[in-house]
């Protein structure tokens, strides 16, 4: 008995080091990248496909990023963190890159292409915020 109580012992802590191991090793991005968030605001009369923004537009934006590009996300809106309140932001997309002034080259030339697309997902116009990675 004493014996299978070490090894059920020994069991959940291997069992227990390595989830917690895995949880760290999560696909977070790094500290010091750049994050860019298009966020699409909630309001009365306002539409959103977001089959055609993960389909469509973000990759085609994506494309212009190139290397510099870590990873990109989409998020669809479901509900406000207050109860009975309004949904703030119907989605919201997000680059990781590298580097900002890259990112911004690549966007630059870009731009009107990007505005050319919104009407086929959407008549919001997005509020972007620029930040950096801390943890």
């Amino acid at each position: 008995m004493k014996f299978i109580l070490i090894g059920t012992f020994l069991l959940s802590t291997i069992c227990f080091a390595a989830f917690s191991q895995e949880k760290h090793n999560t696909a977070v991005p790094e500290k010091g990248l750049t994050k860019v968030s298009i966020m699409y605001p909630y309001a009365e009369n306002k539409t959103f496909n977001i089959e055609y923004y993960e389909t469509k537009h973000m990759p085609m934006v994506a494309g212009f990023l190139g290397s510099n590009l870590v990873k990109y996300t989409i998020e669809k809106g479901v509900a406000s963190g207050i109860p009975n309140q309004p949904l703030p932001f119907m989605a919201i997309g997000t680059f990781y890159v590298k580097s900002l002034s890259d990112y911004q080259a690549a966007i630059g030339p870009n731009r009107e292409a990007i505005r050319a697309d919104f009407p086929n997902y959407t008549n919001i116009t997005p509020v972007i915020l620029v930040s950096e990675v801390v943890k």
